[in-house]
């Protein structure tokens, strides 16, 4: 493959793929913290229709919903979405889905008694929710956050479909100019995994983050003296720490 190849088709191409994955995972993460919270919540209404959000667009195929959005909403709505935003929603609407289930699990995973200390000490649910739940719970959604967010990667993939210039697209466009497959392809998988093992560090660097912000311990099993991180104090409701009555 030529230098020319190089940077004017696949290096664009990753490029492509990288905002995809960025504003399909922005657009991904709003819609799971949004419905998985909404699925928690104590209207049985708003259960309900997070819940047919949910059952709705992970029924779906993704690249069904971006041919939809692209070919089918324009002449209902009056206006054309570009191709690369028609990917976005369809890959950020029916990702966040998946992850609604990971934010609902793990909110439901909290102990009772912790939003019951959240009660006592008269928090409004949306503090229980910013102060006692979701502090403990996102440890619990980071790893599988990571795995649905490499697959979220790996699904950008569709976007060539609709002529979108992303790594698959140049890959098939230098495979056209060279009649060469192994080459281009085989270059393409390192990308794709590169990118990928970049989204797990990130990722595995975030889990440790959130862990020692609860004090938790960073330390895989067996590796001698564990270290655990300063627990920083909530605000005092009350006259005493939400931490204090929580533990």
């Amino acid at each position: 493959m030529t230098a020319g190849l190089w940077q004017h088709w696949v290096l664009p191409g990753i490029w492509v793929t990288v905002q995809l994955t960025v504003y399909s995972a922005a657009l991904a993460a709003a819609v799971a913290f949004g419905i998985g919270i909404a699925r928690t919540h104590r209207s049985r209404l708003v259960r309900f229709l997070a819940a047919a959000y949910t059952e709705i667009f992970r029924g779906t195929s993704a690249l069904v919903l971006m041919f939809w959005l692209f070919f089918v909403l324009p002449p209902l709505a009056g206006w054309q979405l570009v191709p690369m935003w028609a990917a976005v929603l369809a890959l950020g609407l029916s990702y966040g889905a998946y992850g609604a289930e990971i934010v609902r699990g793990a909110l439901n995973s909290v102990a009772p008694a912790q939003r019951e200390a959240g009660i006592a000490l008269s928090f409004t649910p949306w503090q229980r929710m910013r102060l006692v739940l979701l502090p403990q719970a996102v440890p619990e959604m980071v790893p599988p956050f990571c795995n649905l967010l490499i697959e979220l990667l790996k699904g950008t993939a569709l976007v060539s479909l609709l002529g979108v210039g992303d790594v698959s697209f140049a890959a098939y466009l230098v495979r056209l100019a060279t009649q060469d497959s192994a080459q281009i392809y085989s270059i393409t998988l390192v990308i794709y995994f590169v990118l990928a093992f970049g989204i797990t560090r990130g990722m595995k660097a975030l889990e440790r983050r959130t862990k020692a912000n609860l004090g938790l311990s960073t330390a895989p099993p067996g590796d001698g003296p564990r270290t655990t991180a300063k627990v920083r104090k909530p605000a005092v409701a009350g006259g005493t720490t939400a931490r204090g009555d929580l533990r």
